[in-house]
């Protein structure tokens, strides 16, 4: 005997509803961060409510503060003819929700005329607020370097995460959040650079390679005003560090100066191998006492 075809599911012993077509693809838009914060998957699974732009807030705790012109305005504009796709993160605040995650659907809802904007509520404590911030930026790649850096260094400060823990939380290597933490170090004036894009993370590693700040600033300064490449920046910079270290042979193995190269960009620091392919002496260069335990972070895992 043939069943009938299209035959709904029998919900009277169990009470429960057949999941809604698209739960599937709520399930999607968060998946990851249940993995990172407790009870984030959760949020995202639950059906988002609409929210009025006129009560949403802006949070304190958001790092990332630039927008770029030309990447929003296509975001208004895509919101404008498809609305807004994915649900923002709030959390109840006394005049209002304040936007946790999803600050620039927000705004591009608002600059689209949009009335409201779909949006998970979670009633989040401040801590569990700023790394569900960072961690959402972090993973859509949405900071710049130094944005990045502070992010790493809210992460270890507020929370007492250490790097290892940071680059697990993120996906990424512990080398990588390392090296990202030491643009911290950079003189105010390279980091202004690297915040307005004058220099690249290219550069700027390129350019820590150099030593001393004084070293790194009239570097800086020649890669400014030539407008110089990454790779150019790499060559103007090995005759600074020839100059640091005494003693340095000129007529170096071409096998030694690329491990010194590649090791300096490895370890964000300066690096010297004095001595031949048989023995000698390999240092890396520190300048703080941060750095150093950076350094021993890095090379004893």
């Amino acid at each position: 005997m043939s069943r009938p075809a299209n035959r709904r599911p029998d919900t009277s012993r169990t009470g429960q509803r057949p999941a809604p077509s698209g739960a599937g693809q709520r399930r999607g838009l968060g998946r990851g961060l249940g993995a990172l914060i407790p009870g984030a998957e959760t949020a995202v699974v639950e059906r988002p409510a609409e929210i009025p732009v006129s009560r949403l807030r802006p949070s304190g705790l958001q790092p990332r503060q630039a927008m770029d012109p030309q990447e929003f305005a296509g975001l208004v504009e895509s919101v404008r003819r498809h609305g807004v796709l994915q649900p923002i993160v709030v959390r109840p605040v006394a005049d209002g929700f304040e936007v946790v995650a999803g600050e620039r659907r927000w705004r591009a809802a608002e600059a689209a005329g949009q009335a409201t904007v779909p949006a998970i509520i979670r009633p989040l404590s401040d801590p569990e607020a700023l790394e569900l911030a960072l961690v959402e930026n972090l993973q859509r790649e949405d900071l710049g370097a130094l944005e990045r850096a502070r992010a790493y260094r809210r992460l270890v400060d507020d929370f007492g995460m250490t790097q290892a823990q940071v680059a697990e939380r993120v996906g990424k290597s512990q080398p990588s959040v390392a090296n990202s933490l030491r643009l911290l170090q950079l003189p105010p004036q390279m980091q202004a650079s690297l915040d307005a894009g004058r220099i690249t993370e290219g550069h700027a590693r390129a350019l820590m390679a150099a030593g001393s700040q004084v070293a790194m600033l009239k570097v800086w300064a020649r890669v400014e005003r030539r407008g110089l490449s990454v790779r150019e920046t790499e060559a103007l910079v090995r005759p600074s560090i020839s100059r640091e270290i005494p003693g340095r042979s000129r007529a170096k193995d071409p096998h030694l100066r690329s491990a010194e190269q590649d090791l300096s960009r490895r370890y964000g620091t300066k690096v010297a191998v004095v001595g031949t392919s048989r023995k000698g002496v390999l240092s890396l260069a520190y300048y703080s006492e941060e750095d150093l335990q950076r350094l021993l972070d890095l090379l004893l895992g």
